[in-house]
């Protein structure tokens, strides 16, 4: 039986799991994150705590609901900033961050220098670096957060406490 709490639960540990799976890609096959590669990691790291947020409110449903909303958001924001790189990567690889430095980049550049193993950005956005069955690592990242968001959904619209009956147990 899957309890209310599982969308949480398994939104919340997909999301880490990236994360972590990102870190030690970049470790220990000498990956170099890019920019948009940091965002979706903030992403990821939003989405996992507005997770654990809902797995401590089970039972409100206007929280959860609230909740369920903001990892849509969350998600959506991800898939948005993969499906960008996932665009550069494809139709134009010649893209650069170079000139000025847009808000973003700085944001990035700030939380590099504060925690440098999750955000520190040196790769380019345009370059794919690694593929697995032809996908690049944005490509997967873009059907992972498109995952995340329709988990997202079943938070907002399945209500909390709805137990399935077992077909055994009638």
């Amino acid at each position: 039986m899957v309890g209310s709490r599982f969308p949480f639960a398994l939104g919340g540990f997909v999301s880490l799991s990236l994360v972590v799976g990102g870190v030690l890609m970049a470790q220990f096959m000498n990956l170099a994150a890019c920019p948009l590669c940091i965002w979706q990691r903030m992403f990821y790291l939003l989405y996992a705590l507005l997770a654990l947020l809902g797995l401590l409110v089970e039972n409100h449903r206007s929280i959860r609901r609230l909740l369920g909303a903001c990892m849509a958001v969350a998600a959506a924001a991800g898939a948005g900033v993969a499906g960008y790189q996932v665009w550069i990567q494809r139709f134009a690889p010649m893209t650069s961050c170079a000139g000025r430095e847009p808000w973003w980049e700085a944001v990035v550049r700030w939380a590099g220098e504060q925690v440098p193993l999750l955000f520190q950005a040196s790769g380019l956005c345009s370059d794919p670096a690694w593929k697995f069955l032809d996908l690049s690592i944005a490509d997967w990242s873009f059907l992972a957060f498109s995952g995340l968001f329709a988990l997202s959904w079943n938070v907002i619209l399945v209500p909390p406490n709805t137990r399935r009956r077992s077909v055994i147990g009638r």
